[in-house]
């Protein structure tokens, strides 16, 4: 099954104010749609990771192709439980006392990260809610990660229980599953890599389990992707031990199905010429510097591969604002937008108003064609996060 990726924004590119976010509501049905594929030939369950994907404003779309939602703490349950309204499955790395009796009431499974935090709060999870279904995250202690910042199996990683640390005596007829994380934008071989170490050094604990789960960091929806591997690699695991498979995958579910649409502001010169944008790497596109990564701009290339090339800076006065080198063919003008390919996953989710910059709307491109805005910042929610 192959998608279909034909995007529309050129045809609404006059309606929008910029900055903002769009996500176009056909390619991210297409999405949707490989991932009910592979759910119904493998009989995997597939969650979505809200801290990926968390525009709740397409969740009657996603409802209709997906289990649920992963959460990362009680906020996330929250959304999950109030707006897609199907499977909640809550891990953190450390729960406060707070925090866990609304999450164990809205939850359908919690996972812990630590055997300290699972005898702490394991009855009053199961007390709170019978139905529970109570997980323990493990480290299989390796990852094809690409970056040591996104390895949750890197060297001293705070993110589950190593084979050494692992309690045989604590895991009890509670524990109905175990949860590992171990990819990022990986693809179907490197899961098989993963799931050998996993098996080799949890194999005794496995068949005790009603679910395994998969983590995240699937590239699923990527061009290259192998789904059938995918699929082949969860039935024979079903197959061998019997027990339900988890996938939650994040920037899967939102991958090449939004932009941000931006404008230049202005146009200087410092030995070569630099645009300056109503958006900022710093505050709108954070993995730009934190992986970093370039993203990719309609239209554009690489530096001097076209005849006119630009550095594009953002509007935030960090000297390190910068998104990158690009060429066009034609100058660049005051005024002009551009677009910003793949930013619906790891972006609006992660902004911040440093500086008071005005965080981008949200908006979604409707599969009739009409522009529909959803959500739209103002001064009022820079100030509410201050005091």
């Amino acid at each position: 099954m192959k998608i279909k990726r034909v995007s529309k924004i050129e045809s609404i590119l006059d309606k929008v104010k910029t900055p903002s976010y769009i996500c176009e509501e056909h390619l991210l049905e297409e999405n949707l749609k490989l991932l009910k594929y592979i759910k119904e030939q493998s009989g995997a369950k597939i969650l979505v990771a809200l801290k990926g994907f968390a525009m709740w404003s397409t969740f009657d779309l996603v409802r209709k192709y997906l289990d649920g939602a992963t959460a990362s703490g009680l906020w996330e349950a929250r959304l999950s439980f109030e707006e897609l309204k199907k499977e909640t499955h809550t891990y953190s790395p450390a729960f406060k006392e707070e925090d866990i009796f609304y999450i164990a009431k809205i939850s359908d499974h919690i996972i812990f990260n630590s055997f300290n935090q699972l005898k702490k709060y394991k009855k009053i999870a199961k007390d709170i809610n019978p139905n529970i279904s109570i997980g323990i995250r493990v480290n299989p202690e390796y990852s094809s990660a690409p970056v040591d910042l996104y390895n949750p199996c890197g060297a001293f990683s705070r993110l589950g229980v190593t084979k050494s640390e692992f309690k045989k005596e604590e895991f009890d007829d509670e524990i109905e599953g175990l949860h590992f994380h171990a990819l990022c934008e990986e693809s179907a071989n490197s899961l098989e890599k993963v799931l050998k170490v996993f098996e080799e050094k949890f194999k005794e604990y496995i068949p005790k389990c009603k679910w395994i789960n998969f983590g995240g960091g699937h590239h699923i929806t990527r061009d290259d992707y192998d789904v059938e591997k995918l699929i082949d690699l969860i039935k024979k695991f079903k197959k061998r031990y019997e027990v339900e498979v988890y996938l939650e995958p994040g920037e899967a579910v939102g991958w090449q199905s939004g932009v941000l649409v931006a404008e230049v502001v202005d146009i200087v010169h410092n030995k070569m010429d630099i645009a300056i944008l109503d958006t900022s790497a710093e505050t709108h596109m954070p993995d730009v510097l934190a992986m970093p990564y370039r993203p990719e701009v309609r239209g554009a290339a690489k530096p001097f591969e076209k005849p006119y090339t630009y550095r594009l800076g953002g509007n935030s006065c960090l000297a390190g604002d910068i998104i990158g080198d690009y060429s066009f063919d034609e100058p660049l003008k005051i005024g002009q937008k551009l677009i910003f390919e793949d930013m619906i996953h790891y972006t609006f989710v992660k902004n911040t108003t440093f500086n008071g910059i005005q965080l981008p709307s949200l908006a979604i491109l409707k599969k009739d064609g009409s522009l529909k805005v959803v959500k739209e910042f103002t001064y009022e929610d820079f100030k509410n996060r201050l005091s």
